[in-house]
């Protein structure tokens, strides 16, 4: 079906941009403030599908994972007051992750404004949503004309989408989404289609970063979400094969080298292996494309962990030139998209060995490196051959691993299961381990999982969630159940707030407080019964308690091809161990697992 030339009100004109940029489907909750809005999707729903869901972060999260795995942004919606105020946590996951979706709020009649209405907020300043989300979004968009909705529908969308990516919001008052407006809704085609934002670096910035990466005797690439997310992995490929160097990946970046290819590092970080961390704080030169630099990649930025900055030499890739030089001062920094700088510097070291240029001897290096590699492997052996009740957790990592296909995309949700599968799982390509790492809210993977598959329907979704993250969104059973879409979730039941009970045994001499979950009759370890809790939503669930079964469980919910979840009981007495640190400022160090802090010669 065609769209209409013109739409008859605002609410029209929304949902008619939606569908001229491909917006598949939105996901939200109904309220009195954003009926108009319904009812415009209703009018359209041939062309634009609709995901009711039972809380607003649950529409948040889906959209943040739609796009992670198809590249598409997809819209929310969600009515004034509660409705949107339940909103900000996704909004700052997606933000501080880069990631584009669409917020479409609700407010109160531009009438009603500054008076008190029913769920207005306004004891600083009238219909003031903005100001809740102004710090987790890009921007924050509020028309308070039909004339104005036009045009900040496609000024919004250019935000979204140009630069570094991120949510934007579009905060409607009630009476706009029912006013007549007779603009034809702006065309893409005229507008953000015609944007480009893949802006290379300068020429001799490129022929400075040729210069160091073909000098150097132990170069290591560290890459990031920015490698991934911007379309940049097979010129990642191209580059680390050409000069061989190895690839090493934050957890934002996993996958955006095959795990599995000679030249891939793994993970560097706190809980990173030994061949990874050792390798990157080693390095002479060191290539970071569309990395942060944050605390849990860096060691607490502690040098001769995972990073020794200097006397390594630092180039910095990246298209927010606020990330260059934020914690690690840099040989060379470049503010470009990650793509076009990739392909810049083949370019240029194409035309050099075509001149008889070669790059220096990396064959030392790479046996070195395999010599760390070796060294991992024996340190990590006897936990892949754990067998026992409760599940040992690296045997959990490794049974769920190997229960994946290549194209199955793996959904992590928050908490210490989080850093046994970035250790422990291999994937295969950039679209399929799925985690956040800016703002790291509970529940992500839990809903998040919903939006990755109906983002590739013909692909196999499996979800590792906590048990404290599936308790608090599991009103998913009912969504999956109502649009049956065939999450199968697993749920790494180790009746705790794992992740924080361990800082607490680690940290605080083991004074617990508030991190388990007990019987209130026995003390013993409880939580209600997830594969119960699923049979009663409709979904089938299962139990497992040893680790010979979790691989043959997740195959067989898969082959079902229906919604599902799966308990399994796994020990929450075990942390990843890896061969860097992280600090907690006042309260001490952790230590590595294998290792010992580098210092340079």
């Amino acid at each position: 079906m065609n769209a209409p030339n013109r739409a008859r009100d605002g609410a029209g004109v929304i949902v008619d941009y939606l569908i001229r940029e491909k917006v598949p489907y939105v996901f939200g909750l109904c309220g009195h403030g954003n009926i108009g809005f319904i009812d415009a999707l209703h009018a359209r729903q041939g062309e634009i599908g609709t995901i009711s869901v039972h809380h607003e972060s649950v529409a948040g999260f889906m959209a943040d994972v739609y796009y992670r795995v198809s590249g598409q942004p997809t819209a929310t919606f969600t009515s004034c007051g509660p409705g949107s105020a339940n909103l900000p946590i996704c909004l700052a996951n997606a933000f501080f992750d880069s990631v584009p979706f669409y917020a479409v709020t609700g407010n109160v009649p531009t009438s009603q404004f500054s008076r008190g209405a029913f769920q207005e907020t306004y004891r600083h300043h009238q219909a003031d949503f903005p100001s809740t989300v102004r710090a987790y979004c890009k921007r924050v968009y509020q028309p308070t004309t039909a004339a104005q909705l036009p045009v900040f529908v496609r000024q919004a969308w250019k935000t979204m989408v140009t630069g570094r990516p991120g949510p934007v919001v579009l905060d409607v008052p009630f009476d706009l989404f029912n006013e007549p407006i007779e603009e034809e809704t702006p065309r893409p085609e005229d507008w953000n289609a015609n944007i480009s934002c893949r802006c290379g670096a300068d020429p001799d910035g490129v022929r400075k970063a040729a210069d160091l990466l073909m000098a150097a005797s132990r170069p290591v690439i560290l890459c990031g979400q920015g490698v991934r997310y911007g379309g940049a992995t097979k010129e990642l490929l191209a580059l680390a094969e050409k000069l061989r160097i190895p690839v090493a990946m934050s957890a934002s970046g996993i996958g955006a080298i095959d795990s599995t290819h000679p030249l891939a590092l793994g993970l560097v970080a706190r809980n990173g292996p030994y061949q990874a961390n050792h390798s990157a704080r080693q390095a002479d030169v060191l290539l970071a494309l569309g990395v942060r630099f944050d605390d849990r990649t860096s060691s607490s930025w502690i040098p001769g962990f995972s990073f020794t900055i200097p006397p390594t030499k630092l180039i910095h890739v990246d298209i927010d030139p606020e990330e260059i030089a934020r914690n690690y001062p840099v040989a060379l920094g470049l503010m470009a998209d990650v793509r076009t700088f990739l392909r810049q510097l083949l370019a240029e070291i194409d035309s050099r060995i075509a001149r008889g240029a070669m790059p220096a001897e990396r064959g030392p290096w790479l046996d070195a490196i395999a010599g760390y590699r070796r060294e991992w492997e024996e340190f990590i052996a006897p936990g892949f051959k754990a067998d026992a009740t409760p599940i040992p957790p690296q045997r959990a990592a490794h049974e769920i691993d190997r229960a994946l296909t290549e194209d199955t995309i793996l959904v992590s949700d928050i908490g210490v299961h989080h850093n046994w599968l970035i250790q422990f799982c291999r994937p295969r390509r950039p679209d399929s381990l799925i985690g956040s790492m800016g703002f790291g809210p509970m529940g992500f993977g839990v809903a998040g999982a919903l939006g990755a598959k109906l983002a590739a329907p013909g692909r196999p979704c499996v979800a590792v969630v906590g048990d404290g993250a599936f308790l608090m969104h599991a009103s998913v059973l009912g969504t999956a159940y109502e649009y049956q879409i065939p999450v199968v979730y697993v749920v790494w039941n180790n009746y705790a707030y794992g992740s924080i009970r361990g800082l607490q045994r680690g940290y605080l001499g083991g004074r617990e407080l508030a991190t388990d979950f007990r019987h209130p009759g026995t003390n013993k370890p409880y939580n209600p019964d997830f594969a119960a809790m699923a049979r009663a939503a409709g979904i089938e669930g299962a139990s497992v308690g040893r680790a010979a079964e979790l691989s043959e469980a997740i195959r067989q919910a898969l082959a079902r091809g229906k919604p599902c979840v799966i308990d399994a009981n796994i020990d929450g007495d075990l942390n990843p161990a890896g061969a860097g640190v992280w600090e907690l400022p006042g309260m001490g160090r952790s230590k590595p697992g294998i290792g010992k802090q580098y210092v340079p010669g």
